[in-house]
């Protein structure tokens, strides 16, 4: 009987070891399809923002090699800057006006041209071209629209008796032409997301609507942009991205003038790191635009969540 159980013992183990190593390789096997992934978000993502931190509590004089220790200085000093609580409110104003104003457009462009018909694949084109054109390219070409009293735009607002704006100099005015010019760009971008999300309501949810009487403004309001909410928490990700992250036309157009009126985030860390040599204060705005960017994700993502489990 001893014989027995011990052969049944060492049997018994022997059948372990393999299910032991066969479910140690498949929870394996996923990291190790996800490791190229990972070493490059960490090689190009997540130490340059370590890296950002360190430099961050730091400050190095122009012209020198030495580093100093300043903690907290540079977020002091950044806080302390009128220009960059401007900058802030500026790039504040520039998202109040070009993101719900985008994604409404976007949202009726998209219920405009769902049916796939020809002359829809058409407008889809046209109206998605201005996000293939360059931000640069798109600044130049309103450059040359918004000159004052020969420009295009001035030269119909004539035809119509009226007197158009310095659009480009006046400081009133001059950051909702940069507002306009983003309009006109990203509307058709965030079209493609509510077509793609338009594509997976759910058909008998809409004819249930319609059997009841609703019409077209309620199952708009009350059926498809509450089953839209996932896809408008990941477009309105997208805009405030392209918020803090497009700088190009200010570059282009108005250099962050006339009176600091155009000034967003992105061109004042721009302005401090490259002309005015303060790499510390750049880093400081720098890491908080990036922890306010994780924070909107991590939201975002658990908007997303939200409306799966309610949709389902």
């Amino acid at each position: 009987m001893t014989s027995v159980a011990a052969a049944q013992a060492s049997f018994g183990a022997a059948g372990a070891r393999p299910a032991l190593g066969h479910r140690l390789r498949r929870r394996s096997l996923p990291w190790l399809l996800l490791a190229p992934s990972l070493l490059l978000l960490a090689a190009f993502t997540y130490l340059p923002i370590v890296r950002l931190a360190w430099e961050s509590l730091h400050d190095k004089p122009h012209g020198t090699a030495t580093t100093l220790w300043v903690g907290l200085g540079n977020y002091i000093n950044l806080f302390a800057d009128k220009a960059f609580t401007q900058s802030v409110a500026n790039n504040l104003v520039y998202a109040a006006g070009t993101v719900p104003a985008s994604m409404v457009l976007a949202l009726l462009f998209a219920l405009a041209v769902q049916r796939s018909t020809r002359f829809n694949a058409v407008m889809r084109a046209l109206l998605l071209f201005p996000s293939m054109v360059p931000l640069v390219a798109a600044a130049s070409l309103f450059f040359f629209i918004f000159l004052p009293g020969v420009g295009l735009f001035d030269y119909y607002l004539a035809k119509l008796g009226l007197r158009g704006a310095n659009w480009l100099g006046d400081p009133d005015v001059a950051l909702w032409s940069l507002i306009g010019i983003t309009v006109w760009k990203n509307a058709g971008y965030y079209m493609l997301f509510y077509l793609a999300g338009l594509q997976t309501l759910p058909g008998e949810v809409l004819e249930a609507a319609t059997i009841d009487g609703a019409s077209g403004w309620q199952r708009l309001r009350y059926v498809i942009v509450p089953l839209l909410a996932p896809t408008t928490a990941f477009v309105l990700v997208i805009a405030l991205i392209n918020v803090l992250t497009q700088v190009d036309h200010v570059i282009v157009l108005t250099k962050g003038g006339p009176s600091n009126s155009t000034k967003l985030v992105l061109y004042y860390i721009y302005e401090q790191a490259h002309e005015n040599f303060a790499a510390g204060k750049a880093a400081a705005a720098s890491l908080l635009s990036v922890s306010f960017l994780l924070a909107l994700s991590v939201f975002s993502l658990k908007t997303m969540e939200r409306g799966a489990h309610a949709a389902s």
